[in-house]
């Protein structure tokens, strides 16, 4: 029963993140953490690296590296410092530190924020991204902010190139601090599959639902997921 609400998670969170541009970890850590906390952080970020990669190479022609370097310049020092917080918190503080990250998240989303990709804004956005993803997985909403008011495929483009990057980091990170190992790995297995079966229906269905309805729809469930999330701290 487990496996199969797993899969159903990360399908839908893959079917979000390829509409538009990220929100598979948005999605899919709360409730995953109410899973099982083995699915958090490792799994999930393998799920996002997979789903990267196929995102990536579809949108390849828009992808600007020269602007991805702050980006990833800045993700480094986040990386560290998200994996060191790893040694320092339980299961408990992990659940808080999710569920405030997907409010952050949906607040931000919210925001009639109008931001530039401005070399600062690239870097800050990077070292958020390394922060939040590696402690928590959900390293997307940064670097969305800062990308949201560019072209649709240029926005999935590098957000997927940038994760491919940032997963790696990440992963990289969470085996030093003995977060990635054996046990997460073999339980990721049955969710990629899962990613790309996501990737798939969202292929085939991008055109008829539209970008707001979907939009709105996943900041509904992002806010009552990290909500729980929150809510599970205090139990």
């Amino acid at each position: 029963m487990d496996l199969a609400i797993a899969i159903a998670v990360i399908v839908v969170g893959s079917f979000v993140q390829t509409s538009i541009g990220f929100g598979l970890a948005v999605i899919a850590a709360p409730i995953l953490l109410f899973v099982d906390p083995l699915y958090v952080p490792a799994p999930i970020t393998i799920c996002a690296f997979t789903l990267s990669l196929v995102n990536a190479y579809k949108y390849r022609r828009s992808i600007s590296f020269k602007g991805l370097q702050y980006a990833v310049v800045g993700r480094v020092p986040g990386t560290i410092i998200g994996g060191m917080l790893l040694w320092w918190i339980d299961q408990q503080q992990l659940a808080l530190l999710v569920g405030a990250s997907v409010l952050f998240a949906v607040a931000l989303s919210l925001k009639n924020i109008v931001l530039q990709p401005t070399k600062i804004a690239m870097f800050s956005a990077g070292f958020l991204s390394g922060f939040f993803g590696t402690s928590s997985s959900i390293g997307g909403p940064p670097m969305a902010l800062v990308l949201q008011h560019q072209e649709g495929d240029f926005i999935r483009a590098n957000l997927a190139a940038f994760f491919i990057v940032s997963c790696l980091m990440s992963l990289s990170m969470l085996s030093v601090v003995g977060q990635f190992g054996t046990a997460q790995l073999v339980v990721s297995l049955p969710l990629m599959p899962a990613t790309l079966i996501g990737y798939w229906l969202a292929m085939k269905t991008l055109d008829l639902i539209s970008h707001q309805t979907l939009r709105n729809s996943s900041l509904c469930l992002c806010g009552i997921a990290g909500g729980a999330a929150i809510i599970s701290y205090w139990l």
